[in-house]
């Protein structure tokens, strides 16, 4: 992604005059916006795509998630709605819906919603969300079950995939004071994702989640180093959507390398911050009051 937004603005822009009736140039345009941190000028491009196109399954699932990254859930709540209006009973779209309770802190109503959502679910972010929901209860055994079943049976898409589970279920054994468990999944992650790491070194987001499986390893300068450097691979004035998830990552890895106060301050900045986390993050909204008082971590 080249994140040269100015041109892209001004042509998407041309375009919008030539085809006024086409949704996925606002939408375009809408994302654009978000990595500018326009976020009211994102939402009103969305909602004018929606006007254009409003069974647009895609669009309903983006004008949602950009919903969740500003908190405004009611919203977000809504347009997951009337996604399953058109999809009823859609494990995704479900899984995107029990996220935003999780957010909330209503375990009860997610809980109900990803039911469903096994080690079979094709979309990993889908299986990733069950496993925050298990995390989030306490529900370790179920969480580890769910991890080894993926690791045995499924065909990732890629490395990263893989090795994105390992260390959730590195992290998982540690959270069950498994540490003999936690250390020998924690070393088929590292050398998964050192891999990784090397053949892609611009990878912000491979280097983020090595770091964090140094820190289940207790290498806590290798962890810091790790989340550091994934910050300067993709800054958030880069950036303005996934640069704070990095944020995001860095206070995790200093809360497990028991750096509670550099923590503090972190997430004291980004619970003001709209931004686009990942469920790889352990969270999969923006981190919340609510999650911050359920999480482990």
């Amino acid at each position: 992604m080249l994140r040269d937004y100015g041109p892209a603005k001004t042509t998407f822009e041309r375009v919008s005059k030539m085809l006024p009736g086409n949704s996925e140039v606002p939408c375009a345009l809408g994302l654009i916006a978000q990595r500018e941190g326009n976020w009211y000028q994102s939402i009103a491009y969305y909602e004018q795509a929606l006007v254009l196109d409003p069974r647009n399954l895609e669009l309903l699932m983006d004008a949602a998630w950009t919903y969740t990254m500003l908190l405004q859930f009611p919203a977000a709540l809504k347009l997951y709605d009337r996604a399953l209006d058109i999809k009823p009973n859609d494990p995704d779209i479900m899984a995107a819906k029990a996220s935003l309770y999780q957010a909330q802190g209503n375990l009860q109503e997610a809980a109900r919603l990803l039911s469903q959502i096994s080690a079979q679910t094709p979309s990993s972010d889908t299986v990733l969300i069950k496993i925050n929901q298990l995390r989030l209860e306490r529900n370790y055994s179920e969480a580890i079950r769910l991890l080894q079943t993926r690791l045995t049976q499924s065909h990732f898409a890629s490395e990263a995939w893989k090795g994105l589970a390992q260390v959730d279920l590195a992290l998982m054994n540690r959270l069950a004071g498994d540490t003999a468990g936690a250390k020998v999944t924690a070393e088929e992650a590292r050398n998964t994702l050192e891999k990784l790491c090397r053949d892609q070194p611009d990878n912000a987001f491979a280097v983020a989640r090595l770091s964090q499986i140094y820190a289940v390893m207790g290498q806590k300068d290798s962890a810091l180093n790790a989340a550091q450097r994934a910050i300067m691979l993709l800054r958030r004035v880069k950036d303005r959507v996934s640069g704070p998830t990095l944020e995001e990552n860095l206070a995790i890895i200093q809360t497990i390398c028991g750096g509670n106060g550099r923590a503090i301050s972190t997430l004291s900045q980004l619970l003001q911050t709209p931004y686009q986390t990942w469920p790889w993050n352990y969270n999969s909204t923006p981190i919340t009051p609510a999650l911050l008082r359920l999480d482990p971590i």
